[in-house]
């Protein structure tokens, strides 16, 4: 028998009912996605002031891989610039204008990276 969750509704939002006593519903698992290698990847570096405070933040979009070698690029890239950010949901932020900068390194790592705004 599978154990339920207490919380697995919020997977089932926008199903409908069903007046079926045997009716089991079954969610797609969706894996992890696969890293497509780097001469693959489109990459677009911009800069990003919105809802930030004022701040400048430089924003590199367009990566299609698993959440591991995200952050893994996003540590890189972080490191070799000085300074702080994050890597979630598909985007890294690093803190500060370094848009040529990150797209140099992103050329010499093997990407394909173009400069955006």
């Amino acid at each position: 028998m599978k154990m339920k969750q207490d919380n697995d509704w919020k997977q089932r939002l926008g199903v409908v009912y069903s007046t079926n006593p045997d009716f089991e519903y079954s969610s797609q698992e969706t894996g992890s996605q696969e890293t497509l290698p780097p001469e693959k990847q489109r990459l677009i570096v911009s800069i990003d002031r919105r809802n930030r405070g004022g701040k400048q933040v430089t924003l590199v979009s367009g990566f299609v891989g698993n959440q591991e070698n995200l952050a893994s690029l996003g540590r890189a890239l972080k490191v070799k610039c000085g300074v702080g950010g994050s890597a979630k949901d598909g985007e890294i932020t690093i803190q500060g204008d370094f848009r040529d900068k990150v797209t140099a390194l992103l050329k010499e790592m093997g990407y394909n990276a173009k400069r955006g705004n």
